[in-house]
Parts: structure tokens; sequence; C-alpha cells
């Protein structure tokens, strides 16, 4: 057979071709003879490459060249061309000698894939697996899955494969999973699924938790009830509900699908009824009351389109009436539209409570929920009784949230409602034996107690019941306790001061005088009273004209408290007593006037020198008056110093005249005020003299001044100079006015300048 001109090696090829008979073994020489002919037709090249390999069969540089340029070749070409058959058996001569290389087996078998070439390519698949060690096989399964994954191959094979697959990476059964799926292989995809879940050692490569997978293989159990057999699925879905405790909700639905779709549906619907009285979050609960819902809703509608459809074939009667004789039994009628209806209807009515009891049992001690769940039964006393029964049984009082006492209050009052006093009363007998977290828990129920019975007019029972309350135990109950170590609130009622205050105030209103200072006596015995009790008792003493017990009550008072608690103790008092004796005894409010101003601090003795200063205006004398006033400006602090010699000016104005407040405006100038204050003590000082016509004293106010002045000062200077003065008192002004100006540049020019330097 005559060799075809253009094989010819040409003059340019002359230079290899000799080197190549020189050294026909060198690759170097080979592949730059192929570079030189990179624009040649490729049949040219192709005898370049098969003399190359057949002096260098062993060459993985010049097999792989080679066949990447017969893919090139091929790739625009139909799978069905002879080049796809010349290009297999190419391959198969370069896995001859590169058998060891999994770049060669990939291209082939990516190949051979798109071919279609199903037998032969899973045949060339285990080849390169056998051929190639076991660290390069991950390089061939990825291609041979996606390869089995493929429309059109058989379903047995696929299985094959991935079940060798797992056997070398068991790490990937969620991908057989997914395959299982895709293929609606349901049996075959639950049991792996299930295998998984039961592997506590299984990690998953897609970061699938746990509870995911519970729900994806409930979702498979259910929605394929029917092709999957083998499995238990009931005791699958609710191993999930006990091992998880968030987010069952949808386990518990699944549950109940699979039911429904086995036609069990009485079967679903007491899974319902269970998944709503044991969940314990919101969500879980709304997830499945919805399923719930559209369950029934569901069944209602079909059963309506099937009588409906039966109605029109044969008339509603006759069918009835032939179903009644054919079943012969009422219970057994088909015809339960009402009965589904009336289940729909009480499922809905059941919402609340239902959800309510979710709340419970999430916190069972919590006891504003308690309240609005016997607010459901509103007009429904005896579940409302049950409610609180199970409510003061539940809830232990140390660990509440909110006020147990209230559920025991509002029990008792459920009964009073019902005219039933002889229950409420038990009620409230074991109400008070309960221990409390607080003392004053338990005070309340035993007021509320009384309430009840001073509503019912049974006034002798209630103090009778307020005098059980406050009794101290005895000793011996004190030393029981003790031993056993567990103090509980009763031992500390006799020391409630809400209770102690209800008591005095139901015998102020009820009981005697005798009876009733004796709770009051009681009340400062146990060292419990307050300022407004103290108070409140001076007054009930004075309303009975008992003047000198009321006063000797607040001076228990004021020996007991301190600032600030005794403040309204010692202004009740001396307004009393003032308003009591006045003039008759002023050496004796005097005294008392003294004690007060003296214990007080000096934030707080302003009012009880005005007021001591008004009992000398009244009652005294007015230079003792003004020895008051003097002393108080003393004693404020200074933020009030102002506007206490405002007062004593002001009233020394009055008492002894205009003129004899300038050794006060002095004082007040030289004790120790603001800059501020003293520039406002002097603007009124020099007013003062001014308006009694002492300009030069005024004047001279107002040069003293001058050293805290600022704008407002200055106006008023003007203005007084412009008024009474003349030439050189205007100069005067204005001399002053620039020295201090200067004085004042110059002191912040030095201040500067010493942060300058500081820095």
């Amino acid at each position: 057979m005559a060799i075809a001109q253009d094989f010819y090696p040409s003059e340019d090829e002359l230079f290899y071709e000799e080197e190549l008979l020189r050294n026909p073994f060198s690759l170097k020489i080979w592949w730059r003879h192929l570079i030189a002919r990179s624009e040649a037709p490729f049949k040219k090249r192709f005898v370049i490459y098969e003399r190359a390999l057949k002096a260098l069969p062993g060459s993985y540089k010049l097999w792989h060249a080679y066949l990447r340029e017969r893919l090139d070749l091929v790739r625009n070409l139909p799978v069905t061309h002879s080049q796809y058959d010349t290009l297999n058996n190419t391959f198969e001569r370069a896995l001859v000698t590169m058998h060891k290389m999994p770049r060669i087996w990939i291209m082939y078998l990516q190949t051979l894939t798109n071919q279609k070439l199903v037998t032969r390519t899973r045949r060339t698949f285990d080849r390169a697996l056998s051929a190639l060690p076991v660290t390069q096989h991950d390089r061939i399964w990825e291609p041979y899955l996606v390869f089995v994954s493929q429309k059109g191959i058989p379903i047995e094979t696929s299985l094959r494969v991935y079940c060798r697959y797992l056997k070398y990476d068991p790490s990937h059964i969620e991908d057989f999973i997914e395959f299982l799926l895709n293929s609606s292989l349901w049996q075959e995809a639950s049991e792996r699924l299930a295998s998984v879940l039961n592997d506590d050692q299984f990690y998953s490569i897609k970061g699938k938790t746990k509870h995911r997978l519970w729900l994806e293989l409930c979702d498979l159990l259910t929605r394929h009830a029917n092709e999957v057999s083998g499995l238990n699925v009931e005791a699958i879905i609710r191993g999930g509900i006990r091992k998880f405790t968030d987010e069952v909700g949808r386990l518990w639905t699944s549950l109940a699908e699979y039911y429904i779709r086995r036609g069990l549906h009485e079967k679903a619907r007491d899974v319902f009824e269970e998944g709503l009285s044991t969940v314990i979050t919101v969500r879980d609960f709304s997830v499945i009351f919805d399923s719930y819902s559209q369950f029934e809703e569901s069944m209602l509608a079909y059963k309506m389109e099937e009588e409906d459809d039966e109605g029109e074939e044969n008339g509603f009667e006759e069918v009835d009436f032939e179903r009644k004789i054919l079943h012969g039994f009422w219970l057994n009628d088909k015809n339960d539209k009402d009965l589904r209806l009336a289940r729909f209807d009480y499922l809905m009515e059941r919402r609340l409570e239902l959800a309510n009891s979710v709340l419970l049992r999430q916190n069972p001690h919590n006891v504003e929920q308690w309240h609005r769940r016997v607010k459901l039964f509103e007009g429904n006393p005896t579940k409302q009784i049950l409610t609180y029964t199970e409510a003061v049984r539940t809830i232990d009082p140390m660990k509440a949230v909110g006020k147990p006492h209230t559920l025991w209050v509002g029990f008792a009052k459920l009964y009073e409602q019902h005219k039933d006093l002889a229950n409420a009363r038990v009620i409230f007998e074991k109400a008070v034996q309960m221990n409390y977290k607080t003392v004053d828990n338990l005070a309340s129920v035993w007021c509320e107690w009384a309430q009840m019975l001073l509503k019912h007019k049974n006034v002798k029972g209630a103090l009778e019941l307020m005098r059980r309350a406050t009794a101290e135990p005895s000793v011996e109950v004190k030393r029981k306790v003790a031993a056993n170590g567990n103090e509980p609130v009763q031992m500390k009622l006799h020391k409630s001061l809400r209770l102690w205050t209800f008591y005095v105030d139901l015998e102020e209103s009820l009981g005697s005088l005798e009876s009733t200072r004796a709770v009051y006596e009681r009340i400062l015995d146990l060292r419990i009273a307050t300022p407004q009790i103290i108070i409140n008792y001076a007054n009930f003493l004075e309303e009975h004209k008992y003047f000198e017990d009321a006063f000797k009550v607040i001076e228990r008072g004021v020996k007991i408290f301190k600032y600030p608690h005794v403040k309204d103790i010692w202004v009740t008092y001396l307004s009393k007593f003032v308003k009591r004796y006045g003039k008759n005894k002023l050496e004796r409010a005097r005294e008392l006037f003294e004690n007060a101003v003296e214990s007080a601090p000096a934030d707080q003795v302003k009012p009880l020198y005005l007021q001591y200063a008004k009992l000398e205006e009244d009652y005294g004398l007015a230079k003792r008056a003004m020895k008051v006033y003097d002393e108080a400006t003393k004693a404020v602090p200074n933020n009030e110093k102002l506007s206490m010699y405002e007062i004593y000016i002001s009233r020394a104005a009055e008492i002894f005249g205009v003129s004899k407040t300038r050794e006060i405006y002095e004082q007040a100038i030289q004790s120790g005020l603001t800059d501020k204050d003293v520039k406002t003590m002097c603007l009124k000082y020099g007013e003062m003299e001014k308006s009694l016509g002492e300009i030069d004293r005024a004047r001279a106010v107002y040069v003293f001044a001058s050293q805290y002045a600022d704008s407002e000062f200055w106006n008023k200077w003007h203005e007084f100079e412009v008024q009474h003065g003349n030439e050189d008192t205007f100069r005067e002004m204005l001399r002053i006015k620039r020295n201090i100006s200067l004085s004042y540049n110059q002191s912040n020019s030095n201040l500067k300048k010493r942060k300058y330097e500081s820095l």
C-alpha cells in the first residue's frame, strides 16, 4: 500500500528526523518535533504520535497529549461516529502501559459515560478500581457515582455500585439514601435511614442533625406508609419524640399522618389528642393543632361531598333508610356528619384551654396562667372548682411565679359568689396553713378572710379572726420549729405590719377605745411601727381627747425613728402642740423646737426654724424670733442661705422697719455666700439704701459689689448714676469698671500662660 505524499517529511522536518535516527528514544526530540508541527493536520501529527509511542510506550506525557488531541477531534461529533471506536481503542492501547495513571482512566471513563455505553462503562470502572491502588479510588468513585445516577442505568446496577462504594467509604451513606429517594426505593431508603439513626457514632458530612434526620425518616414513613413494610413506624416516631424535647410537633403530626394514610382515622385522632396533651412549647402546639383542625375539616368536607353524591343518585331518605336497615344499629350509621361537625366545633372551642395547658406544662408553678385557666371556664363553676383544686395541689409556693396566695383567695371567693360560705371558710382555713415564700402572702390571706366576714356582717368573727392571726406562737411551738430547722412563715406572722395595720383599722372602726389602744401598744412593743402608725395613733388619741397621751406617743416615735423618717413626726408634733397650747406652755414648746432643730440634719432644718420663728412671732418676743432667724441662717446649707436671709430680712423689715435690716444685709454679705448670691444681696441692699435716700451708702454698696460684677450689675449701677450721680461719680464708676476689666483679662492671660507652660 502506497503512502500518501502528505505523510512524507518536509524539508523543515529533516532536522528532527535525522536527530531521531541517531536517538529514537529521546522524549525531548519527539516533543520538540510535535511542537514544531503544531500547525500541521492531525493526520500528520497522528503519524508522529504513533511513531513516538512505538518508541516510548511508557511515556505518560505523550499518551496524555495524544489522547487530549483525540478527544478534541471527536468533541463535536455524534457518539455514534466511527471516530469514537478509534478513540476507545487508543485508550485501551494506552492503558496497557498507563494502567496506574488515574488521569488516563478518568478521561477514558468520562468518554465512555458520554457515549452511553452502559455495560462497557461499568466494566471499565471496575477495571480502573482493580488497577489503581486504594489511595486513588476516591478519584474513580466520584465519576462512577455520577454514572450510575444517570437515567437509563438499571436500578439493580446502581444499588450494587452504591453498596460497594459504602464499603469503601461508609460516611457517604447520605448520598446513597438520597439516591434511593430519587429512585423511589422507599423501603430500602427507610431501612438505611433507620440504621443511620440507630448508629450513635454516625456523623453527617452534610451537616444534618439527628433531629432533621428523624424528621426525614418520619416524612418518608408517613408519605409512603403503604410502600414501606417491616418497620415499626409508631415505635420509630415515638422514639424520636422521647429523644427530642424541642420541635416535636412535626413528629406527632407525622405519626398521625401515617395512620391517616393507612385509613386508621380514629387512631390518628388519638395521636393528635396525645400530642396536644404532651407538647410543652406553643410552636409545637400550633403545628399539631393546625394539622388536627385541617384533618377534622377535611373529614367533614369529604363526608358532606359523599352524602351529596349519594343523595343525587338515590335520594337522601332512601339511602338513610336502606343504610339503617342494613346495619340495624344507629351507632353504626355512616351518616355521621353531625358527629364530625360536633367534633370539629369541640376542637375549636378547646383551643384556648389546650394552649393554656401547654404553658402550664412549661411551668406548672405559674400563678397567672392558672388564673387565666379559671377564667376560661367562666360560667362553669364545676370546672372552675376543679381547676382551682388542681392549681393549689400543683403549685409549690416556694417555686411559684407570681403570688400563690391569690389562687386560694380566688378559690374561696368562688364559693362566696355562690353563697357557700362554709366551704369558703374551709378553703381559707387550708390557705392559712400553707407555707408561703413571704409573710406578706400569708397576711394577705388573713386580711381577705376577715374582709369576707365583714362583707357578710360578721364583725365579731372578723375581730376574733384578726386576734387569732396576730397571736404570737407559744414557746412550745417555737421550740418544735427550732428543732425541725425549717421555720414556716406562720412563725413570723405576728410581726406582719400589713396584718397589724388592717387589724388596727378594724379596731378603730368597730372596736372600743381600750381594744384599739391595746393593738397600737402591741405594735409599738413589737417594734414594727412606722411613722404613719405613730401619727395615726396620736390622731386617734386626740380625737378621744387624750391629748397628753397623744403627745407621749409622738415622743416615743421621736425616740424610735431617726431622720429622714422622723421628719413628719416632728412636724406633726410641733404643729399639734402649738395649736393645742399656744402661749400657755411656751417654754415647753421652745424646748421641743430646740430639740427638733438639734436633731435635724442641715438639709431638713429650714421648715422647723420657720415654724419655730412663727411661734415666737405669734406668742413670744420679736427679738427671740429674730434670734431664731439668725440661727437658721447659720444652720441651713449654703444653697438655702440666700432664701433664708431673704425671709429674715423681710420679717425684720416688717417688724422693726427697713432701717433695721442693714446689719442683716452686711451679715449676709460676709456670711460666705457664693459670688452670685453676694451680688444679688448687694443689689437688694443698694435698692434698700436708695429707697431710704441714702445715695452715698448705696454707691458704697455698688463699689463693694463691683468685684462680683456682671453685665446686669453694670447696667444697674449705670441707671443709678444717671438718676442720682454727677460727672465725678460717673467717671469713678467707669474707672472702677475699667480696672475690674483689666484685672479680669490679666488673670485670664496668666491662667492661659500657666496652662501653656504646664504643657
